[in-house]
């Protein structure tokens, strides 16, 4: 086995002794900085480089930390002028998950990168972090390259912010379930109702 696929292996066994130590040690590191703040390297070289990172020119690493938890009403002295039914405070559940917030982040936050991906790195009981892999679309090692040049079109700018992402459930998924022959014939399969 490669060193990745022992990395990989450390990181599942989230429980164990060192992750757990490391873990103590990393969330008082990541408390001390600020909420979005550029890495020398990421945290997770395995998951990064699973997520499109490379070690060259052009890219770069954020580390972002959200709040956990539900949203907070804001409601002055928490009092809801309204129907008893919309006077719930405490329990309201964001539509968007907290990576997603965290890439929306860092994405406002250095507007001339481009977010390609993101990944967990930690939690304690008030914050989950995550990184955030960056690209500059203007930098010539990118640009020249044809693997990542589609991140420097302009229709790629802030597609964090309308969720556009190659992501395994996403909508641009319809071609691949439940698998390729059956959406192909769902796609191409024509339906006429008949008339009795």
């Amino acid at each position: 086995m490669g060193a990745y696929k022992y990395l990989e292996e450390m990181w599942r066994k989230k429980q164990s002794d060192v992750m757990r130590f490391f873990a103590r040690l990393r969330n008082w590191e990541f408390r001390q900085l600020p909420a979005v703040h550029r890495c020398t390297r990421p945290t997770r070289p395995d998951k990064a480089r699973k997520m499109g990172y490379k070690a060259k020119q052009g890219y770069c690493i954020y580390r972002v930390r959200v709040k956990r938890g539900d949203r907070k009403k804001r409601v002055a002295k928490g009092i809801v002028y309204g129907k008893p039914v919309n006077q719930g405070i405490n329990k309201w559940k964001a539509v968007r998950n907290l990576r997603n917030i965290a890439e929306e982040r860092v994405g406002r936050k250095c507007g001339s990168l481009r977010v390609l991906n993101s990944y967990w790195v930690a939690q304690d009981a008030v914050h989950k972090w995550f990184e955030v892999v960056m690209v500059d679309p203007f930098h010539k090692t990118v640009r020249d390259d044809p693997r990542i040049n589609w991140i420097c079109k302009p229709v790629m700018k802030h597609r964090e912010l309308r969720g556009d992402y190659d992501r395994e459930y996403s909508t641009s998924a319809t071609k691949l379930r439940p698998s390729y022959r059956a959406a192909y014939r769902r796609h191409s399969l024509m339906r006429l109702r008949r008339y009795r």
